[in-house]
């Protein structure tokens, strides 16, 4: 590709080339969701085979054009998605170029290329943000730390769902399930096999009519917030020593448990309940909702035997799409 005369400025040392390339990959909630805002922790898994991948060129705009960035999205994000992006992207390529010190108003064109569905609760947009930053750092040449990755991807996110935890930039680049609580992070210990089922119901969730369902319901209930933060943490802590110490049903059970709290605070759909009842028909040790609520994704816990037996009946429930996630799959694990 040409260099364009927009990219005067740039500094060529740096230029290492002509297209950057940036990956990442999508998440599920496996406890702690809405509570990890107020300071809880949460515990996230990492979905290895839904990918995004961004590709970043020099474009062969002129410098008369008023627009810096170009982007276009494959596969298949909706219209919602890509007005979004295009506002995060604007945000998080000039809190880039000013982090690196990348000089002149450079025109670049960015192709997103992912399979993370939007909407669901999977973190497309962070994930979506976090490839971008990558494919931007390796076109100009420069290193990015994860804190550094971490931060650019934030501000898209901030922008994209107001006030953002942080888990879900955290955990689209993490190799292993993570603990995540107030901005840190730490590998899960692994002492159970099994596997999770992620069933896709086809419902677009909004984390931020979420975010204000539940918010509303503390500021009429006095007490309930600190009720639900509270019931979230024994939950999710429970939880993190269940997966570690081996002891998969009371894990199933902290799943389900934590669903009810969700569901109780009106952030479940006819939908989701259908497939929670559906993951518990199929013999699953737990499932909940993953995400945010109100439409999105369910995530089951099941052993290996039970998966093709819980995944059909998904699918007869009305999952659009599944996911196995097999715990083995990350190492240090139950043998």
């Amino acid at each position: 590709m040409t260099l364009p005369t927009s990219a005067e400025g740039v500094t060529r040392s740096h230029r290492a080339r002509s297209v950057g390339i940036g990956h990442s990959h999508a998440k599920a909630i496996l406890l702690g969701e809405h509570a990890v805002v107020y300071g809880a922790p949460a515990l996230a898994l990492p979905i290895p085979q839904l990918t995004v991948t961004a590709s970043a060129g020099w474009s062969t705009r002129t410098s008369d054009d008023q627009d810096d960035l170009s982007y276009t999205m494959t596969g298949s994000p909706s219209r919602a998605m890509v007005t979004q992006a295009s506002d995060g992207l604007r945000r998080l390529t000039a809190e880039f170029m000013a982090r690196t010190g990348v000089s002149g108003r450079p025109h670049i064109d960015v192709i997103l290329d992912g399979a993370i569905p939007h909407g669901r609760g999977l973190g497309s947009s962070a994930a979506s943000s976090r490839a971008i930053a990558f494919a931007l750092a390796d076109l100009f040449g420069r290193e990015l730390s994860e804190d550094a990755a971490f931060d650019l991807v934030q501000t898209a996110e901030n922008m994209a769902h107001g006030r953002a935890s942080g888990v879900d930039a955290r955990t689209v680049g993490a190799a292993r399930p993570l603990l995540f609580q107030a901005g840190r992070t730490e590998e899960l210990e692994l002492g159970c096999d099994g596997l999770f089922i992620v069933a896709d119901s086809g419902e677009l969730g909004s984390t931020r009519e979420a975010v204000e369902l539940l918010r509303n319901g503390f500021a009429r209930r006095p007490g309930a917030q600190e009720a639900f933060v509270r019931r979230a943490t024994e939950l999710t802590e429970a939880a993190r020593r269940d997966l570690a110490e081996g002891r998969p049903e009371e894990l199933g059970a902290r799943l389900t448990d934590f669903h009810a709290l969700l569901r109780a605070a009106g952030l479940s759909t006819d939908g989701i309940e259908a497939l929670v009842d559906a993951a518990h028909g199929a013999g699953s040790l737990g499932a909940k909702i993953t995400g945010g609520g109100l439409g999105g994704c369910v995530i089951a816990l099941a052993r290996p035997e039970q998966a093709r037996e819980v995944t059909r009946r998904l699918h007869e429930a009305g999952a659009v799409q599944t996911w196995v996630v097999p715990l083995k799959g990350f190492g240090n694990h139950a043998s």
